[in-house]
């Protein structure tokens, strides 16, 4: 437990949103306003090169930053005009995709008025895009669109009703005597049950690969994974995670639930669990102890699995299916070799293919040019989804 959890956070200490350059080309000024912006708002912009220029009205503030990233690491420092609003351009081209912001205004925690909200670093933070080469996965296009619903669902162990979002594909309405494979798909730290959807574009993804005929349909369930009160604002704070209540949520409420809702296979060769980052983690955890439940399992950032892990876990080889792990390049790259506590840091490649060597089928993947973030994540689903029920 105590090398997985220090693996893990060292992880999430990897985050990077901005990439280095040694000489840095002039900002192109042919800045557009985010796709994620409020209506009629043109604030944030992001230029072609991946430059973001955040403009606020603040007449009467003394100070104003821009705060980038999963809990606000890096900045961009605004100046202020003779018209009261406060303007500045991010220092360099941010990693293509979704990242997390906030402003901060003398000294206080304040969203954008001028883009729209995601939860993620346990609150509502604004959100900007930018635009990716390779966008056309997730994007919305004329094809068949899948469903994600609203689930409330008994918690007789927590006491409470519980959410969940479920992504059915197209077709599953109107195909009544068709059953469908789950995935379990978990988010992140600080996120809840709405990321996989809102910043992860799951269900476009799906329903993109769906069209193009190179994934199985399947179900998709995602619900909070947070059962106990962790510190907030600290990665450090999963030393104190407790697995056992959000596993029990998951393996005798939620399962059942959607087993009796929705037109499921109900077998583990039709059920799979996976995760991004936490997510990943609390995978790792949990669907190993479970083969029963589940026979295909993926860490997205979350971790990797070992020789050691596969022949200390009774059923392993003979019963997974599928054994997918995935991270950002930058999340790889050189000064990370050792975890916070200064224990070796697991090579999450070198496992794959001893797993692989083994017999396994071990798939290893990697996102060029991003780090702690959901263009990662977006890739991976999109190379996890066809691999997955290959009946």
């Amino acid at each position: 437990m105590k090398h997985t959890i220090a693996a893990f956070l060292l992880t999430v200490a990897a985050v990077g949103s901005a990439s280095a350059q040694t000489a840095a080309p002039p900002v192109k000024e042919d800045f557009k306003p985010s796709s994620l912006n409020q209506p009629g708002q043109e604030y944030p912009q992001v230029n072609s090169q991946g430059y973001a220029r955040f403009r606020v009205t603040a007449p009467d503030a003394q100070a104003v930053k821009v705060s980038l990233g999963l809990g606000g690491r890096g900045g961009t420092v605004l100046t202020k005009g003779a018209d009261g609003t406060w303007t500045g351009t991010s220092e360099g081209p941010l990693d293509e995709g979704f990242h997390y912001y906030h402003l901060t205004v003398d000294g206080g925690t304040f969203n954008d008025p001028g883009t729209l909200n995601f939860y993620g670093s346990t609150r509502w933070e604004s959100g900007i895009e930018i635009p990716a080469h390779d966008a056309d996965f997730y994007a919305l296009k004329d094809v068949p669109h899948g469903h994600v619903q609203q689930v409330l669902f008994p918690s007789p162990s927590t006491g409470t009703s519980r959410r969940a979002f479920v992504y059915t594909p197209p077709g599953y309405d109107k195909n009544q005597a068709t059953r469908y494979p789950v995935l379990y798909l978990q988010h992140g730290w600080g996120e809840d049950e709405t990321a996989w959807s809102n910043q992860g574009h799951a269900n476009l993804i799906m329903d993109n690969l769906i069209a193009a005929g190179k994934t199985r349909p399947f179900i998709i369930v995602m619900t909070y994974g947070m059962t106990n009160s962790i510190r907030p604002g600290s990665p450090g704070g999963l030393a104190a995670f407790d697995i056992k209540p959000f596993q029990t949520v998951l393996i005798n409420e939620l399962i059942p639930y959607v087993d009796t809702h929705f037109r499921t296979l109900s077998d583990p060769g039709h059920r799979a669990m996976a995760g991004l980052s936490m997510g990943g983690f609390e995978t790792k955890l949990i669907a190993p102890k479970h083969l029963d439940k589940f026979n295909y399992i993926g860490l997205l950032s979350g971790g990797t699995f070992s020789m050691e892990d596969v022949n200390s876990t009774p059923g392993f080889k003979e019963k997974v299916k599928l054994v997918f792990v995935s991270f950002g390049s930058r999340e790889l790259e050189g000064g990370r070799a050792r975890a916070p506590d200064g224990a070796p840091r697991p090579d999450p490649k070198a496992n794959a293919e001893a797993l692989k060597a083994a017999g396994l089928n071990s798939v290893f993947y990697v996102s060029q040019d991003t780090a702690h973030e959901f263009q990662t994540w977006r890739r991976s689903l999109r190379e996890m989804a066809p691999l997955l029920f290959r009946d």
